[in-house]
């Protein structure tokens, strides 16, 4: 049984499609919220075995704008890119042909993962008149508070690629780990929020193509941060962050802020990794503010 939606009314009264569109011999699926004739569109990039479903009570919070949420490549809908390894080119490539195909130009929001392959798209000169980064991966991952679980993760989705196909498959798919996961992200005490994220971390984690794509994410995942770009992103930008992200320990994206040309950094306390669950309307709030700067170019 499935635990309640907390943001379920607000989704209700949010207007939503299901869309295709072929890419590079593919075929990447995304949901389309919000009216079509927003003056503001918004291409939401969700993070690591995560699919669109996890941005969703963000964009529930913002009514009025337009929010393009695609699943990333070997992520829930979308295939695997065909004959590719799924490192950051191969992702800053998909993400820079989804974005002339379906809004060229509009703004680009990136959460964990996907700030790492937003601010890359970005800093290789992909159009974007604002950036925004949640819960950013703002230093190398294995510098984090978390080190040694990160050193634990690499070892298991190594294992998870090596072993035979049914066993390691299990292995990735295995819901006391993904629960084990899921309670050491969450920090609310409300019990029928941690019900909810759980819910959606049982439903979603495992929607996976294959292992050996996962395996090509996992690792792209831990080698890059967005710091390695931010010098290179002229345009204003947003950074919502964590106090108590035990990815990116908040010392460190403080330290991120100042290596944008142009960025504004919004600190969340009393909660970590999972912001788009735990604090939606917060974010949501500093998003609106964020577009709604006297200094906003045309954001369609």
């Amino acid at each position: 049984m499935s635990a309640p939606q907390p943001y379920a009314e607000l989704l209700a009264a949010t207007p939503v499609a299901r869309r295709e569109v072929a890419l590079d011999g593919g075929v990447t699926a995304y949901w389309e919220y919000g009216p079509a004739d927003a003056q503001t569109t918004v291409i939401a990039v969700h993070g690591f075995r995560g699919e669109h479903h996890g941005l969703e009570p963000v964009v529930a919070h913002l009514p009025g704008v337009r929010v393009i949420s695609p699943d990333l490549p070997g992520f829930g809908e979308t295939p695997p890119l065909a004959g590719a390894t799924h490192d950051l080119d191969a992702y800053v490539g998909w993400l820079r042909g989804f974005a002339a195909a379906v809004a060229p130009g509009a703004v680009i929001l990136g959460h964990s993962f996907g700030s790492i392959v937003v601010a890359a798209a970005v800093a290789g000169g992909m159009s974007a008149p604002r950036v925004i980064l949640v819960n950013p991966i703002g230093a190398p991952a294995l510098e984090g508070p978390r080190g040694v679980l990160t050193r634990l993760a690499i070892f298991y989705y190594w294992a998870g690629a090596r072993l035979p196909a049914r066993v390691g498959d299990a292995l990735l798919r295995n819901r006391i780990i993904v629960r084990v996961m899921s309670v050491s992200m969450a920090k609310t005490k409300d019990p029928e929020l941690r019900a909810f994220i759980h819910d959606q971390h049982d439903a979603y984690f495992s929607r996976f193509a294959d292992r050996d794509m996962l395996r090509d994410a996992f690792v792209t995942s831990v080698s890059h941060d967005v710091s390695e770009f931010a010098e290179r992103i002229a345009q204003p930008t947003l950074l919502i962050a964590a106090e108590r992200d035990d990815i990116t320990p908040i010392e460190a994206e403080r330290r991120l802020a100042k290596r944008f040309a142009d960025a504004e950094l919004v600190e969340i306390p009393e909660v970590g990794h999972l912001i788009h669950y735990e604090t939606p309307a917060v974010a949501a709030e500093a998003i609106r503010r964020f577009l709604a700067r006297p200094d906003a170019s045309d954001t369609r």
